[in-house]
């Protein structure tokens, strides 16, 4: 049996050593020193030829290897330094110290087996087992043990294992592990790793345990693996007792030039009978395929190519939308029902840009139970930005091929979805003014030449592989200025406060296009621009040490349509006619400090005398400080279709957060409020609680959107360098 000698007691018996260094026996009666490379000391000495035999007190110093022995009595093979010793062994060494019952070890390779031992190792790792054995200065085998990084005499956590391994500055690897929370055992692990260094370590996380109202028990264990300084992976599984169990896999890659890339995969297998919202599904002998089954596949490549190319890859897709919002624990992705799938290749050089693109959208309405899909199969682009012709007069233009499909999903099984190809070349002369500083101006013209490889048949939407050429050409002018500024001074003539008013005028003309009628669009029609626009900002800055700071920020603009039956309000009618005016739209923003602003936002339909928009948002402090704060309000209305559900939106979020040092505590809330349906869509509460070498967190949501509410609870914890594992359906997956 181990004897119950607590942790700090050992502490105490280790430093006194330390202290009183080789002070013992010193001028004890009988005490002997060699004059060889070994010292020996003790109340008494016998040898016989090459064994020395020792009792009382006794010390060994071995300069050789800076080892310091202490013990009752000793046994010693003075020829190959083989060491018996037994009652009240330390062992010291330079970074570790042990104490033991009874020992049997080589000084010069520090092999060997040690009984009853208690003891610490670097960095603060303490441990007591029935056996050590010592294979090397850099390996231990333990039988028996307990093992923790806490120092107070009940520790606030340890393992203890049948068996253990403990690899120096590396790690401890554990056999039967069993953690215990003071005295009390909370988890067991068939296997378990430790690291003891802050370096990434391959190893078991800690694992989250919870409940869920409709998934039932919950259970979710990571696997850590360095793989190389370059890349890492974490395997995850999740496992639900009422519905079914997921493994995951999170793989992540780093190479020279900003090469790198996440992959992320996820396969879930539902409980026979059961699907995503946990409906039972039929399971007769004639189905050949389980339609429960779920999976996400997620990945982005970043590549540096040759020549200065750039090529990035970027995939989102997962097999249901119905297992994404029943099961993803991001409130805010659990929403948006969104696949993609694209690949970007690029280069940049001086003013000018290439790129290419393949690439699939598809967004799902959950309300009407439909997918609407996009693709360029491919689109290509050849820009040049502000190329100086001379002063200052500058060129830019926009060559671009586009092959692209647009539909519904069930147009797509059809085949009858949109489709067309076209090439376009947009040259535009630019001429920039500056030369007043109070005032700007902009102005340019440019070309539009479009070749559409289909058409329409005049005066219908059949399709017909008839080329299409259009040319058109575009007026711009944007004028900022005259502005204004007043200074504000305080009582000691010093500059306090500046006002500055720049009002905003520009002229748009887009000329009107030949045969519109004949153009395959997504939208299934044209629209041109050709308006007018106008403005006024207001901002008010303050004076600092080095410059000034904007605390408030004013501003209001609004459009003219001087063509608005060609204009994007060409959809929409007030007794017969198109409204000329779009939306006001005014703004407010007070940046209070880099952490630390409050915006506010609307849009106006001087038509319906309605607010279309307003939104409000509030951020005060980021997740990482002490206390923090956001709040987003946003109502939403298209006042030419009140009644269309999709045209109204009104919904409230708060999310918070406080860290309170004195009561060892963190906490965050979150609340998403869906005004217009006058339901809760999701709250959380989220508890850490520091215990000095051990942390608490407990999570609780309630998902209110999904087809049922839903409440879940969740606990894990952390224990010294020992990572914590993540909900790989709940934040783990984004990019």
């Amino acid at each position: 049996m181990l004897r119950k000698k607590s942790l700090i007691q050992i502490r105490i018996f280790i430093l006194a050593l330390l202290f009183m260094g080789t002070g013992w026996g010193r001028n004890l009666v009988g005490s002997i020193q060699d004059v060889t490379e070994i010292q020996v000391i003790a109340q008494y000495k016998e040898k016989k030829g090459e064994m020395l035999f020792l009792q009382g007190m006794v010390e060994i110093h071995y300069k050789a290897k800076n080892i310091k022995l202490f013990a009752d009595h000793i046994t010693m093979n003075t020829e190959t330094k083989d060491v018996v010793a037994e009652g009240n062994v330390v062992l010291q060494m330079a970074e570790e110290t042990i104490s033991a019952q009874s020992l049997s070890v080589n000084l010069d390779s520090t092999e060997g087996m040690l009984q009853e031992v208690y003891g610490m190792m670097q960095p603060s790792i303490f441990y007591e087992a029935e056996t050590l054995e010592r294979k090397n200065e850099g390996l231990y085998q333990f039988k028996k043990a307990r093992i923790t990084s806490c120092t107070q005499p009940v520790p606030r956590w340890n393992f203890s294992s049948s068996k253990a391994n403990f690899r120096k500055n590396d790690y401890v690897e554990m056999w039967n592990a069993v953690l215990r929370i003071k005295k009390v055992p909370v988890f067991y692990f068939p296997y378990m790793r430790y690291p003891l260094h802050k370096e990434r370590a391959t190893g078991f996380l800690i694992p989250q345990l919870g409940y869920n109202g409709r998934k039932g028990l919950t259970y979710t264990q990571g696997f850590y693996w360095a793989i190389r300084r370059n890349m890492d992976a974490t395997l995850n599984l999740d496992y639900y007792s009422a519905r079914g169990v997921g493994g995951g896999l999170e793989y992540r890659y780093l190479f020279p030039k900003g090469t790198g890339g996440q992959l992320n995969l996820f396969l879930f297998k539902f409980k026979s009978g059961v699907n995503a919202t946990g409906t039972e599904v039929n399971t007769n002998a004639n189905t050949t395929a389980d339609p429960s089954n779920a999976y996400i596949v997620r990945f982005f490549h970043n590549q540096a190519l040759p020549l200065n190319f750039n090529l990035k890859a970027d995939v989102d897709y997962q097999s249901s939308f119905d297992f994404l919002r029943e099961f993803d624990n991001n409130f805010k992705r659990a929403l948006i029902s969104n696949r993609r799938s694209q690949v970007f290749l690029s280069r940049a050089w001086s003013s000018f840009n290439f790129s290419a693109r393949i690439s699939r959208f598809e967004t799902y309405f959950k309300q009407i139970d439909r997918s609407l899909i996009s693709q360029s199969i491919p689109e290509f682009n050849f820009t040049a930005t502000r190329v100086k012709l001379f002063t200052p007069v500058y060129l830019s233009f926009n060559s671009s091929f586009s092959s692209w499909e647009y539909g519904w999903e069930s147009a797509y099984q059809a085949g009858t979805q949109n489709s067309s190809q076209s090439f376009s070349f947009r040259p535009e002369i630019s001429v920039p003014f500056t030369a007043i500083p109070w005032l700007s101006l902009e102005s340019s013209v440019s070309s539009n030449l479009t070749y559409y490889f289909q058409s329409y048949i005049p005066g219908t939407k059949k399709k017909v592989n008839e080329p299409l050429l259009q040319k058109t050409y575009a007026l711009n002018f944007e004028l900022k200025g005259p502005t204004i500024n007043k200074i504000f001074f305080n009582k000691k003539d010093e500059p306090k406060l500046k006002h500055i008013i720049e009002p905003s005028f520009a002229y748009h003309y887009e000329s009107p296009m030949p045969f519109a009628d004949r153009v395959i669009t997504a939208r299934g029609y044209f629209f041109r621009n050709h308006y007018i626009k106008y403005g006024l900002s207001n901002d008010f800055l303050v004076k600092q040490d080095l410059g000034s700071r904007t605390i408030f920020t004013l501003g209001v603009e609004q459009l003219y349509y001087l063509e608005p039956d060609e204009s994007p309000n060409q959809i929409y009618k007030i007794d017969g006619e198109t409204p000329a005016f779009s939306d006001i739209n005014a703004y407010v923003r007070f940046p209070l400090t880099a952490k630390h602003n409050i915006d506010f936002s609307a849009y106006f339909n001087p038509y319906k005398k309605m607010f279309s928009s307003l939104r409000v948002t509030t951020r005060l402090g980021n997740p990482t400080d002490n206390a923090f704060l956001h709040l987003n309000w946003y109502r939403s209305i298209n006042p030419y279709i009140i009644a269309n559900f999709f045209s109204r939106r009104h919904q409230f979020g708060f999310m918070g957060g406080l860290k309170i040092p004195k009561l060892s505590l963190e906490t965050q809330a979150e609340i998403d409020f869906n005004i217009e349906e006058k339901e809760l869509l999701y709250s959380s509460l989220m508890l850490i609680y520091h215990y000095q070498c051990l942390d608490f967190k407990i999570d609780f949501k309630i998902f209110h959107f999904r087809e049922k509410p839903e409440i879940q609870y969740r606990i894990t914890f952390g224990l010294g360098n020992i990572g914590k594992t993540t909900d790989f359906l709940g934040g783990g997956l984004g990019f």
